[in-house]
């Protein structure tokens, strides 16, 4: 390991300075953690007795500053809950229980020690709030902009795991909540007249829609019951826009993916906001992304009994379309306006594949 960028701090001193005093070692034992941070490596026990009948998810993912997030977009603790919360996510999405995860940072001169430990309040935020066990990492320094990389271990019934392949005709669509959000909010930052900075004002979009962006809750809870009801088929989490990530759905399971709009589920602050900047909400629901919540098929069977088990824990459960045999393809149908005296009729469109890539 190479020192970082860290002013008065070594290295090893500044991962004492961001960690220390964190998660007590009871804590951590009692989620299977052997040894933490401050060696080589660290060594965790398989959840579950007996072990064998538990596996192993895991997940990574990176952030990069003028990529991911800037001043205007993200606070120090912002940026830590989130670099967590987008692997908590993915390990939701395969119905697993998030354990543990290693923390890797590139640090240039410009983020000092207090700005770092500042990152880190977020980021041991959301920790606690998950459950999450933080035993390790790795620090470099970086020239110019800070590099973070989490990856998290969880745990998953073995044979059980959720995956996006099992989607079959007949088969319903379901959201477990309005999507859009994160994207608004990120709009209203980057389009404020005085910016958010650390202290600033919200900026022209609603505190709900900010706080989607900047602390977004990833679906753990959703994602348990949906694998222990048997019946979810296939299931993603919204990363990446709901058009893009319905597109995995349908090309891994070899089928045609259909959306109702009106059954998308519509937050009144996305609405609201979208039309006070001129917006077509439906393009920050279909290719905005980072909301975080689960995108997933289900035996019809099962939907109205799955929709009053999560109405039973206070988590939304939307239906919004059905699978179909063909070729992958992502479809929405659409109302067209009757003309008068006729009925209203219904048109379907192709939605592109179409959401955040970083190499297009």
């Amino acid at each position: 390991m190479r020192h970082g960028g860290e002013g008065e701090l070594d290295e090893f001193a500044s991962i004492g300075h961001w960690t220390a005093g964190r998660q007590s070692a009871q804590w951590q034992q009692e989620r299977g953690v052997v040894l933490g941070i401050g060696d080589d490596a660290a060594v965790v026990e398989a959840a579950g007795e007996p072990a064998a009948a538990w596996q192993w998810v895991l997940a990574v993912d990176t952030m990069v500053e003028t990529v991911h997030f800037n001043d205007t977009t993200m606070s120090e603790p912002d940026i830590g809950f989130k670099a967590l919360a987008a692997n908590v996510s993915d390990i939701a999405a395969m119905g697993g229980l998030p354990r543990h995860a290693l923390v890797s940072v590139s640090v240039p001169k410009s983020w000092g020690p207090e700005r770092m430990r500042r990152l880190y309040d977020g980021l041991y935020e959301c920790a606690d709030r998950y459950g999450v066990a933080v035993i390790g990492g790795d620090t470099t320094s970086s020239p110019q902009h800070l590099v973070i990389a989490v990856t998290v271990v969880g745990t998953v019934e073995a044979g059980h795991a959720l995956r996006r392949s099992g989607a079959k005709p007949g088969h319903l669509v379901f959201l477990t909540g309005p999507v859009g959000l994160s994207a608004a909010g990120l709009h209203g930052l980057l389009h404020s007249r005085n910016g958010a900075g650390h202290d600033g004002e919200l900026g022209s979009a609603p505190d709900t829609l900010v706080r989607a962006h900047r602390r977004p809750a990833p679906s753990v809870r959703a994602g348990r019951l949906l694998m222990q009801r048997g019946t979810c088929s296939s299931l993603n989490d919204v990363s990446d826009g709901l058009a893009s990530e319905a597109w995995e759905i349908a090309e891994s399971s070899g089928v045609r993916l259909v959306l109702r709009d009106r059954e998308l589920p519509r937050s009144g602050a996305l609405m609201s906001y979208a039309a006070d900047a001129g917006h077509d909400p439906l393009d920050w629901m279909l290719h905005g992304g980072e909301d975080y919540v689960l995108l997933g098929t289900i035996e019809a069977a099962d939907a109205a009994a799955a929709k009053s088990a999560f109405a039973a824990e206070g988590i939304p459960f939307y239906i919004v379309g059905e699978i179909e045999e063909g070729s992958p393809d992502v479809e929405l149908i659409v109302s067209v306006p009757a003309a008068a005296g006729g009925a209203t009729a219904e048109r379907r469109r192709h939605v592109p594949k179409r959401g955040y890539n970083h190499f297009t």
